[in-house]
């Protein structure tokens, strides 16, 4: 069977099951099978996985077996999510200050994992009409021409409710954004349940209260959601400085005029760039934010440079199969240990001699 993992508690699984398959009321607690553990697969909420039914436990809970998880679209490690529709970005107007470079560092982490990002823009309540008014101007001038799409909201007045929600109808999201800009209100203003549909799930799980540690996929009628415990720092200590341009559109498509293949578009540097020669047709906020996140990406070159960053994969193909792949380390230990074994049991047939040692 098809399903979606809902919630991870300890070493339990749960899965929804697709509604092509049947049942849609209840989750299957699944463990991983065997095969999965050898070969490290991390599952994590969201992801589609095949899974056998294995039969009612003492609780009337359906247990099964996760055998395989499928191809995602899309995958973010911290938090740990996987398959996501779209990822709302939520900013306050007021308390806290609009802040233009973390917004720009989230969309960069966004464009990078290939996730549709919407920007919401909340307390617009806190300012005044032309205040309001001024934000959103610039807000649009920065990012329409970028292809985000942006809704201004009210979490408390409930402003701007209608718009988000015909956004998110039908598809499986997160939020991210400071603590402090608004994103709980949100939720309880798009859907009163969501507090008590967080205690509903852990109290069916008996896996005790809901927390924010691990990330979890709700269910709404017109939506789902994956609640996450939020994102840590994002720092780029993953992207090679000569890379980071890419996720900068207005970078990207300038760029290729530039002298050297292997420029930063550094300005005051960079000689015949053809992107520092074109900053007034990029915004000033998104180029200071480019600039901030290129010095995280220099020290992720250093420490590629020194350290290295090669992982060997746990997984081999034999025959269209993928099976347990064993470490380079355990195959090392065993040509060691063959090869000594042979050696001794020569020495024994030559009398207790040393072959590496034996002249004759």
């Amino acid at each position: 069977m098809i399903g979606t993992v809902y919630k991870i508690h300890s070493d339990f699984y749960y899965v929804m099951p697709d509604k092509k398959e049947g049942n849609t009321e209840n989750l299957v607690e699944c463990k991983l099978r065997e095969i999965l553990k050898k070969q490290k697969v991390k599952i994590v909420a969201g992801d589609f996985v095949e899974f056998e039914p294995q039969g009612l436990e003492e609780n009337n809970v359906l247990q099964g077996a996760i055998v395989k998880v499928l191809k995602r679209k899309n995958f973010i490690s911290r938090p740990s999510v996987a398959n996501l529709d779209l990822m709302i970005v939520v900013s306050a107007i007021f308390e806290p200050d609009l802040d233009f470079v973390q917004l720009n560092r989230y969309l960069t982490f966004l464009k990078y994992h290939n996730i549709e990002a919407l920007l919401c823009f909340n307390k617009d309540d806190l300012a005044t009409p032309e205040k309001l008014n001024e934000i959103k101007k610039r807000i649009i001038k920065i990012y329409k021409p970028l292809g985000y799409k942006t809704v201004f909201t009210s979490a408390l007045n409930k402003d701007g409710l209608t718009s988000l929600k015909r956004y998110i109808k039908g598809k499986t999201i997160a939020l991210t954004g400071q603590s402090g800009v608004g994103k709980s209100s949100l939720l309880n203003a798009l859907n009163p349940e969501f507090n008590l549909k967080t205690k509903s799930v852990s109290e069916k799980l008996k896996r005790g209260t809901h927390t924010t540690r691990h990330s979890e996929l709700l269910e709404f009628p017109d939506f789902k959601i994956i609640d996450t415990p939020g994102f840590s720092r994002l720092v780029f200590d993953f992207i090679l400085p000569k890379d980071l341009g890419n996720y900068f559109d207005e970078i990207k498509s300038l760029k290729d005029g530039c002298k050297y293949r292997d420029c930063l578009h550094i300005a005051g540097i960079s000689e015949d760039c053809n992107v520092v020669q074109n900053l007034d047709k990029i915004d000033i906020s998104r180029y200071e934010s480019y600039i901030e996140f290129l010095e995280d990406a220099k020290l992720y070159k250093t420490k590629v440079t020194y350290e290295g960053i090669k992982e060997e994969s746990s997984v081999k193909t034999n025959n269209n199969k993928e099976i347990a792949k064993i470490s380079s380390k355990k195959r090392a230990h065993s040509r060691k240990k063959l090869k000594q074994n042979t050696k001794n049991l020569l020495m024994e047939h030559r009398g207790g001699y040393d072959l590496e040692k034996d002249d004759d």
